[in-house]
């Protein structure tokens, strides 16, 4: 199946070709001197740069700030399964080559893999997707059909409840594509077993970003105190406990996410060592500290507090302050995992915020390791946007 679409040649203004050049695939609204054809939402665009030299072909939005993305750097047929199973196929060579007997894993990140647009997330025998764009929606058939081709999942679903979308002129829906998606399914991580829900759960599911990151409570976990904060569905709580923890407590202000948390401790025979609150967790690392708990490890894993350069200052101040409440908790020689999953929140920023926690804490803190996503989440050198999770492992010296 070949959708038909109409093609719009984009013309940019002088000079705004250089990023394009350098691997960008991005065109913004103001860069457009000239758009010519039938200005719809998903249309494929042409790219040409003011003297007429061609650029690449993608998809064009005229209601995005973002107006064009491009999906090759050639003259190419977009729109048929051919081409998202050729593109889907190379993406999971590189998936195969990092983890050749994982069955959970990332299969698209979006611009990581030159499908900008498209997040698909592999659970066992079914896949969870996520369509972020107008030019993804309107190749949706041809990517369902180039999956079922590739994979032969037992279900597809749709997790388009994210705001994002709104920005391209779609609505937040949660559907299912293919076949039937259970409540839940089981998947498997470091040995370890996560039942995850692809319907209801964070992001599509399960936080497959951070599934290397979890590796380093190995050793430091060991028959140690374990604060596990804005803990979900408790990855980084069993984790620990897993790795010898001698208690663990998983903090999290969702009922549905705690008692998750307490399943995937109770599948692992761990329900002994890990416990689970449902607690707003600004509000309970204070509380903590007031009751004069410590604790060996904190770690935390907040949902993205930024969601928008305009949103960046208030962010700041929240990430100041659980940060500073996390070091209060610890013991000397104590250890804080701490992350942020905002792209707007840069890696710089963000290690400028812990020192000043630090310093509001009191606490004389050393880096020890500084780490970012899987690498079933491709970063390109030349789009920086790709890069969002920062991770730094500090200890209190």
């Amino acid at each position: 199946m070949t959708m038909e679409t109409t093609t719009i040649r984009v013309t940019l203004n002088r000079g705004e070709d250089r990023r394009i050049k350098g691997g960008h695939p991005w065109v913004f609204s103001n860069e457009i001197r000239e758009a010519k054809g039938e200005r719809i939402p998903g249309a494929t665009a042409e790219v040409y740069d003011v003297g007429g030299g061609f650029l690449g072909t993608g998809y064009y939005n005229p209601h995005s700030l973002i107006a064009v993305r491009l999906l090759s750097r050639e003259r190419e047929e977009i729109d048929s399964p051919a081409f998202f199973k050729e593109r889907i196929n190379q993406a999971l060579k590189l998936r195969r080559s990092l983890y050749p007997d994982m069955a959970t894993f990332r299969v698209v990140h979006g611009e990581g893999d030159f499908l900008p647009g498209l997040v698909v997330d592999k659970y066992g025998d079914r896949l969870s997707v996520q369509i972020l764009t107008a030019g993804i929606e309107a190749r949706r058939g041809a990517i369902v059909e180039a999956l079922v081709e590739l994979f032969a999942p037992k279900g597809i679903i749709a997790r388009n409840d994210v705001a994002v979308r709104s920005l391209e002129g779609l609505a937040e829906t949660v559907e299912i594509l293919y076949r039937e998606i259970p409540e839940t399914v089981e998947a498997e991580e470091h040995g370890l077993r996560f039942r995850v829900d692809l319907a209801g759960g964070q992001k599509t599911g399960h936080f497959l970003d951070q599934k290397e990151n979890h590796l380093v409570l190995k050793g430091m976990a060991a028959g140690k105190r374990v604060l596990d904060c804005f803990s979900y569905s408790g990855s980084w709580g069993v984790h620990a406990a897993a790795f010898g923890a001698a208690e663990v407590t998983c903090l999290d202000i969702s009922e549905r996410a705690a008692a998750l948390a307490r399943e995937n401790a109770a599948l692992n025979g761990l329900e002994g060592v890990v416990s689970v609150e449902v607690c707003d967790a600004f509000d309970r690392l204070r509380s903590l500290r007031h009751e004069g708990r410590r604790f060996d490890v904190v770690v935390l894993d907040p949902p993205a507090f930024v969601k928008n350069k305009k949103a960046l200052k208030e962010a700041e101040k929240g990430y100041l302050t659980i940060n500073r409440r996390g070091l209060e908790l610890l013991d000397a020689g104590g250890y804080l995992i701490t992350c942020s999953c905002s792209y707007h929140m840069g890696r710089e920023l963000f290690r400028d915020l812990l020192a000043q926690a630090a310093r509001q804490a009191g606490r004389q803190v050393r880096i020890v390791e500084t780490r970012s996503q899987a690498p079933d989440h491709p970063a390109l050198l030349a789009v920086p946007e790709t890069e969002y999770l920062k991770c730094f492992v500090l200890q209190c010296v």
